[in-house]
């Protein structure tokens, strides 16, 4: 019986990918558990505190494909612990001199804390190829709409002249600051925990630093100067990272599920054949896509909250806060991969509907260019007069339904200062795009060698 949409079979896709789901499944999830267990064990025999046939059986034996995971979940609920039951199959499979050595020094929380941490690592891999793939649609619709002309809209309303290539090399320079970010953490964030009860580490004996470099090592983690059990600023980071991440996917995904407006048509998704929008109004071509990639930012950012109040810990470490990063961490990044994969296929699929993008910048016949005449009228009268006379004209025109070079014409002013080819001239979108094309070269010239993006 599914209860979750990460696990149901109409909507997992909706809100998860496969291999996120794998990598937080239960099975993973517990074998993470056993992972670390075996790199104990193993560099405790390394170090000769335990015999090293003892660490060859349990790492032989510490396998989920031989855990009886109904009957673990059966006593996780007799004894009200999550991790014992497993150790208890485990055991079962040992001698009893091996029995007497599994989880020799270790507590609940290094088991648990260093499995989340392998299964984060995982996805991160994961996150950084998707992200390269994201960032390779950006740098191509940056590179072939750099002269692309189109409204630019503050407070949502049209205000002047830009291109869609300057859009999406805004988001391609975003996401690139966020790819960064994913190599910064990497240090602070996949690390093992071998902590012991209170952090102490008095459990592991006199020679805890070389165990604790020697379990690191073996599962491809960084060691650490003092116990993270009660400081969750790690969970904490990459949780708020991955919500910075969706920040960004959803701001893609709303503008572009705006764009897609009948009364913009900028732009459209791909369409396929059977892509169904309504059960009643077969003519509907809805922006389900982009849709959805707005609506699942917000879960995302929601969760980091919650990691936010996790770092609120008691005394040593307790479970109050603690337990609440098994629910959001999981979700957090099943959504975070489901939004890359979406958005990639959303850019690969995207049409630009150029006659659309024309006529909006038309609309509103040549005011869209008022800021360009003003600056030019101000050079040879001055800002503040220059202002009020084109309030003027612009008034006017507008409320005659004039278009904007026939009010600069028709001010009296005005018409003294211009030549009708120099209206014409300044009231062009194309002439008045700044340093639009110079900021797009530079991003598209530095991604087009960037190491985020090659990564596949």
């Amino acid at each position: 019986m599914s209860v979750s949409v990460f696990d149901m079979i109409t909507m997992q896709h909706l809100w998860s990918t496969p291999e996120l789901r794998q990598i937080f499944c239960e099975e993973n999830r517990l074998q993470k558990w056993l992972d670390f267990e075996v790199a104990l064990a193993q560099t405790q025999a390394e170090l000769g505190l335990i015999p090293k046939d003892v660490a060859e059986e349990i790492s032989a034996a510490a396998k989920m494909e031989d855990v009886d995971i109904e009957a673990v979940a059966v006593e996780v609920r007799r004894i009200k612990h999550t991790l014992v039951p497993l150790l208890k199959d485990v055991q079962n499979r040992l001698s009893k001199e091996a029995g007497e050595y599994l989880h020799y020094g270790a507590t609940t929380q290094d088991v648990v804390d260093t499995g989340l941490i392998l299964q984060l690592h995982q996805a991160h891999e994961l996150f950084r190829k998707d992200m390269g793939s994201v960032g390779r649609q950006l740098l191509r619709l940056s590179k072939e709409h750099r002269d692309t002309i189109m409204v630019g809209r503050t407070h949502g309303t049209q205000a002047l002249p830009i291109t869609f290539g300057h859009k999406c090399a805004i988001w391609l320079d975003e996401l690139s600051r966020h790819a960064e970010r994913l190599d910064q953490v990497e240090s602070r964030v996949f690390v093992v925990m071998l902590a012991g009860a209170v952090g102490s580490q008095a459990s592991y004996g006199p020679r805890v630093a070389e165990i604790e470099a020697g379990v690191a090592k073996k599962l491809g983690l960084g060691a650490t100067d003092i116990s993270w059990a009660p400081s969750r600023d790690r969970i904490a980071e990459y949780v708020c990272l991955l919500a910075m991440i969706a920040g960004t996917l959803g701001k893609i995904g709303n503008e572009l599920f705006n764009l897609q407006r009948n009364e913009f048509a900028e732009v459209e998704e791909g369409f396929s054949d059977g892509k169904l929008g309504s059960s009643t109004m077969p003519h509907k071509r809805n922006p389900v896509a982009a849709e959805n990639l707005a609506m699942l930012s917000r879960p995302v950012r929601y969760n980091a909250t919650m990691m936010l109040e996790a770092m609120i810990q008691e005394h040593e470490r307790d479970g109050i806060a603690w337990k609440s990063e098994w629910k959001s961490v999981p979700e957090t990044c099943l959504i975070t991969g489901a939004m890359l994969f979406q958005a990639d296929n959303l850019l690969k699929g995207l049409r630009v509907n150029l006659p659309a993008l024309k006529k909006n910048v038309s609309m509103m016949k040549g005011y869209l260019l008022s800021e360009r005449v003003m600056l030019e009228l101000g050079k040879r009268i001055g800002k503040n007069t220059a202002h009020e006379w084109l309030y003027e004209a612009s008034m006017k025109g507008l409320e005659n339904g004039l278009s904007f070079a026939e009010a600069l014409k028709g001010h009296a002013e005005i018409a003294n200062v211009f030549s009708e080819g120099e209206v014409e001239t300044m009231t062009q979108p194309s002439e008045y795009l700044g340093a639009i094309g110079e900021s797009i070269d530079r991003v598209v010239a530095r991604e087009e060698s960037a190491a985020w993006l090659a990564v596949k």
